[in-house]
């Protein structure tokens, strides 16, 4: 492989000219890649890695199309919106036939992070108000307008909360408020925003906007009940304020039968915005928001211009292109459905032998493994779940755990993501679980009974064990870790067996 430099002085000089806070994977040990291949990721010294964790890389790594397209495009022409040019109207077109009806004005970005801001202005413009409604644990950008509205983040700093952000419970029905057992959580869910909105208006404020995930991704993989969004839908239009669904981590294909995630919802919901990104370009910068036409053209008539000059360039919309191109030609959305429903049921069968795992979630290539250390009090193994990321990267399999206490282990590979991978990745789970399991003492009901007399290994022993195995560095601080950043799995599994 061609470097400019060794691992050691990358290392070196990245600790030198690249900020303190801009962290990478598993960064005890990080792996330097050189180059990657569709589902695959090599380093420097030529190892193969699974990739598990880049929806990014949606049609796959280096995706020959792709960089055709843009390599062709780039030959001929690059230049900002401002002069005419057919790709971007084609896509414009492209887009909009993959959703509802109404949904039929674009604006191109260069992110998500740019998508979602622009879709704040866009409902602020149209409402003539400030209030946004968000999710617990959401995520929605690296901007100062979206930190804001990203308890994700800005939980963890030093700013309050604003006035004007309002946090409604995640609907989680697993760890959260109402769970499984509760007989319409939708609802339940839904009315926790009503009464945000009803709060709001009695102080005086009135709700622009309700923005969400159609699936939380940094929030642990949740997957809201059926008929939350419709019913939040309505209460948010009520209050005249528009509905905002974040695709940037879940579209285009990734849940298999629908193109759009939150289309999983039904015909009879649609939102007023929608943003996307990230996989859009399949690793080149290009993100779009799409509205409607009376919110386009109330944010028109500010008398603003919206131009951003990267956006919606040449270059930009024949990658774009050609990423629609191999979703269709490819069969793509088939695969992440017949290859998302072969790897839960995999997942789902370690699920019964492994005490580890207490649920398993997901919709296509968009899977979460929520793991536990008590069944019944749900209590989160965060420690593990850090443990498991760094020994599945020794098998060369990349996966990142995430969530509100960083114990789901998140899948969301490019969709070009195999049956014999599937398998491959959950073979390593099984054989790490086992291990990990038989350290600390725990066993499942249906692999040893609880009246069956068992030798479990000390306590003393098992940390021994763990520490001898892992490749953490406790020196890192676990509060700021995340997608598998984590790296004081030491400390934490140490604090837990001496207890």
């Amino acid at each position: 492989m061609c470097e400019l430099y060794s691992k050691r002085d990358t290392l070196a000089l990245r600790g030198k000219h690249i900020g303190p806070s801009c962290k990478v994977f598993f960064a005890s040990d990080p792996i330097k890649i050189v180059r990657a291949q569709r589902q695959y990721m090599f380093d420097e010294n030529g190892e193969q890695y699974l990739d598990c964790i880049n929806n990014v890389a949606h049609v796959g790594h280096c995706h020959p199309e792709v960089v055709k397209a843009a390599l062709k495009q780039m030959e001929l022409l690059n230049t900002n919106s401002r002069f005419l040019h057919d790709n971007i109207v084609e896509y414009a077109k492209r887009l909009s036939a993959t959703l509802p009806e109404k949904l039929s004005v674009c604006y191109f970005t260069n992110s998500g992070s740019e998508a979602n801001d622009l879709a704040l202005r866009l409902a602020q413009q149209f409402t003539g108000h400030q209030d946004v409604i968000t999710l617990d644990h959401a995520y929605h950008g690296h901007l100062s307008s979206l930190i804001e509205i990203s308890p994700y983040k800005f939980l963890k700093g030093k700013d309050a909360k604003k006035e004007f952000v309002h946090v409604a419970p995640t609907p989680d029905t697993y760890r959260g408020k109402y769970r499984e057992d509760h007989e319409d959580p939708a609802s339940a869910y839904a009315d926790e925003v009503k009464k945000i909105i009803e709060d709001a208006q009695s102080s005086g404020r009135t709700i622009a906007a309700f923005i969400a995930e159609s699936m939380q991704s940094c929030g642990g993989q949740i997957i809201p009940p059926a008929g939350y969004f419709q019913k939040v839908a309505e209460y948010v239009h009520s209050a005249g304020g528009v509905f905002i669904a974040d695709e940037v981590q879940v579209g285009f294909g990734r849940v298999g039968k629908h193109f759009w995630s939150f289309q999983m919802h039904g015909e009879d919901f649609a939102p007023d915005i929608v943003t996307m990104g990230k996989s859009m370009g399949n690793g080149h910068p290009v993100a779009c928001v799409v509205t409607t036409k009376e919110i386009a053209e109330a944010f028109g008539s500010s008398g603003m211009e919206y131009f951003n000059t990267y956006a919606g360039n040449p270059v930009s919309c024949a990658v774009g292109l050609a990423v629609l191109d191999v979703i269709e030609n490819e069969d793509l959305q088939e695969n992440a459905t017949r290859v998302g429903n072969f790897l839960t049921e995999l997942l789902k069968k370690q699920k019964t032998k492994h005490t580890l795992i207490g649920d398993i979630r997901g919709i296509g290539l968009f899977i979460g493994i929520d793991l536990v250390k008590d069944h019944q009090k749900r209590t989160p193994a965060t420690a593990e779940a850090q443990h498991i990321i760094y020994k599945m990267k020794e098998k060369r399999v990349l996966l990142s755990a995430d969530g509100p206490h960083r114990n789901v282990l998140k899948i969301k590979p490019p969709m070009c993501f195999t049956e014999e991978d599937a398998k491959f990745m959950v073979d390593q789970l099984d054989g790490i679980l086992t291990v990990l399991e038989e350290a600390t003492g725990t066993k499942t009901e249906s692999v040893t009974s609880e009246n069956t007399p068992r030798k479990t290994k000390t306590l003393k022993e098992a940390h021994v064990e763990l520490l001898r195995d892992s490749t953490t560095d406790s020196r890192e601080n676990p509060s700021r870790k995340r997608n598998g950043m984590y790296t004081d799995t030491h400390s934490l599994l140490s604090k837990r067996l001496k207890t």
